[in-house]
C-alpha cells in the first residue's frame, strides 16, 4: 500500500508575557540555576518566534501555539485566596510567593509538554489523536492541560479528522509529560509508523528507579496514550529511560535522544537495555520494510554533563523537501567545546544528518527549554492541513504582526519581585485578547467567558 503524501508540522509555542526565572522545575539542572535572575519576556518571545520564521522561510511547515492565561489567578482562587484579582495577587506575594510563581509561569511555552500526537497513518480510526500531558509531576505545569485542550480544539477542529482526547488523571501513577518523551519512525512521514514511547518508572511493575531527580514519565501513562490513540502493539515500542541520567538532569527524553523518520540521534546512556531497544525497533520498523538508523554519541566524546549543559540532543532533527536531513541546535552547543568538536565532525562521518543550524534561544534555555522543547510535532497529510485553523500558519505577514504585538506588550525586564505587581495580569491579558484575533482562536481564555 502506497503512503499518503504527508508532511510533518512543528507547531511552536509562542513564550507568554510573564516568562520569568522561579526556579520551578526540580531536576532540570537549568531551570534550578538560573533561579531568581532577571528575564527578558521581550527578547525570550522574539528568539522563539524568529526559529519559527527561519524554519518556515527554509521550507518547513511551521505553526504556532499561543500562550496560556498567567498569571492563573484560576488557581490562586483554588488554595484560598480571595477578594478580586488585584487583592488576589497581592495576597498570594505576601502569605505564598511559591504559589504565585508557579501561577505565573510561562512553562506552556514548551509546547513538546502540550500533547502526545499519533498520525492519522498509524491511528486505529484514521484521525491525528492529541492527549494533553497532565504534568502531574509539577504545580506550575498540571494547571495547564485543561487550558492547552481548548486551545488544540481551536486549531484542530475538525472532528471528522482530528480528535483530541482529555488529559489521563493527574496523579503521579499516570504521570504524562506528552511528546517530549515520545517520537515516531516511519521511512515517510504519510506511512505507518512505529512510535516511540520513553519511560522514567514503572508505578506497578519493578524496575531500576532514579534516586535523585524524580522521574516524571510512567510506563502506565505511557500505555495509557496508546490505547487512546488506538494504536496496535505491533506499531508500538516502549523503553525505559537510564535512571542514572535522570539524575544527572535529563528529566525528559528529548534531552538525551531525538529522532525522525528512521533516524534516531541519542547518546550511548539514553536507555536502560539500549541495544535491546534499538533490536526492538530495528525489528519492527523492518516488518514494515523501513530501515533504522541509531546514531549513538558515545561518552568519551560527549558527556552526560555536556549534553545537559548544551542541550545537544533537545535539537530538532527535520527532513528537508530533498530529502536531507537538517538538525537545529541552540547556540549553546557551539559553546561547549566537546560539542561543538562532534558537530563539526559530523561532516567528514557518515551520518544521516546533512546539515547543523544553530539558533540563539537563550532565554529559553535558561530555563531548560532548547528547539526540541518549543515545538509540537503534527504529521498532517493535505487534507488535513486543510482542516487546520489557517491562521495558525506561520508566514510573513503572521510573523510581521506577531513581532509589532510583542513589541506593543511586552516587558524587556521580569524580576521575580514584578510578580507582585497587578499591572502585569492587565498587560497579558490584553496582549492575550489581541492575540486570538491574530490567530482566530475565539475566545479559549477563561477571562474571555
Amino acid at each position: 500500500m502506497q503512503a499518503s503524501k504527508a508532511f510533518e508540522a512543528n507547531f511552536d509555542g509562542l513564550v507568554g508575557p510573564t516568562h520569568n526565572y522561579a526556579g520551578l522545575s526540580f531536576g532540570n539542572v537549568a531551570s534550578r540555576s538560573n533561579e531568581k535572575s532577571v528575564a527578558n519576556p521581550k527578547a525570550a518571545a522574539k528568539q522563539g518566534l524568529r526559529k519559527m520564521k527561519q524554519l518556515a522561510d527554509l521550507g518547513f511547515q511551521q505553526g504556532v501555539l499561543p500562550p496560556l492565561e498567567r498569571p492563573s489567578i484560576k488557581l490562586l482562587r483554588a488554595v484560598g485566596f480571595s477578594g478580586d484579582d488585584a487583592s488576589v495577587i497581592a495576597r498570594a506575594a505576601r502569605e505564598a510567593p511559591e504559589l504565585l510563581a508557579a501561577a505565573s509561569s510561562a512553562s506552556a511555552m514548551w509546547t513538546a509538554n502540550a500533547a502526545t500526537v499519533s498520525p492519522s497513518a498509524d491511528t486505529e480510526d484514521g484521525r491525528v489523536h492529541f492527549t494533553p500531558a497532565n504534568l502531574a509531576a509539577k504545580l506550575h505545569r498540571a494547571i495547564e492541560h485543561g487550558e492547552t485542550r481548548r486551545t488544540l480544539c481551536a486549531i484542530f477542529a475538525d472532528e471528522a479528522r482530528f480528535r483530541v482526547h482529555h488529559a489521563l488523571p493527574g496523579t503521579p501513577a499516570l504521570g504524562d509529560e506528552g511528546a517530549a518523551n515520545h517520537t515516531r519512525f516511519a521511512r515517510e512521514y504519510g506511512a505507518k509508523g512505529i512510535e516511540f514511547f520513553v519511560y522514567g518508572r514503572s508505578e506497578y511493575g519493578h524496575g531500576p528507579q532514579p534516586q535523585r531527580y524524580p522521574a516524571r514519565q510512567t510506563l502506565e501513562a505511557s500505555r495509557a496514550v496508546a490505547r487512546l490513540h488506538g494504536l496496535s502493539a505491533e506499531a508500538t515500542v516502549f523503553a525505559q529511560q537510564s535512571p542514572d541520567v535522570i539524575d544527572a538532569g535529563v528529566f525528559h527524553n528529548d534531552v538525551i535522544a531525538v529522532g525522525n523518520r528512521t533516524t534516531l540521534f541519542c547518546h550511548e546512556r539514553a536507555f536502560v537495555d539500549q541495544h535491546k531497544v534499538y533490536d526492538e525497533l530495528r525489528a519492527k520498523l523492518g516488518a514494515q520494510g523501513t530501515p533504522f538508523d541509531a546514531l549513538e554519541v558515545p561518552d568519551s566524546e560527549v558527556s552526560v554533563a555536556d549534553a545537559v549543559s548544551s542541550y545537544l540532543f533537545n535539537s530538532q532533527l527535520l527532513s528537508s523537501a530533498d530529502g536531507r536531513q537538517l538538525l537545529v541546535v541552540p547556540q549553546e552547543c557551539r559553546e561547549n567545546p566537546r560539542v561543538a568538536a562532534y558537530l563539526d565532525s559530523l561532516a567528514s562521518r557518515k551520518t544521516p544528518i546533512d546539515e547543523v543550524l544553530v539558533f540563539d534561544l537563550r532565554e529559553s534555555m535558561k530555563n531548560g527549554g532548547g528547539p526540541a522543547c518549543l515545538r509540537l510535532r503534527v504529521v498532517l497529510d493535505d487534507a488535513e492541513r486543510a482542516a487546520v485553523n489557517p491562521r495558525a500558519w506561520m508566514n510573513d505577514a503572521l510573523f510581521t504582526q506577531l513581532d509589532a504585538w510583542i513589541d506593543k506588550h511586552y516587558r524587556d525586564r521580569l524580576a521575580p519581585a514584578d510578580l507582585a505587581d497587578p499591572k502585569l495580569l492587565a498587560e497579558s491579558r490584553a496582549a492575550l485578547d489581541e492575540l486570538t484575533t491574530i490567530l482566530g482562536l475565539g475566545a479559549v481564555y477563561d477571562f474571555q467567558r
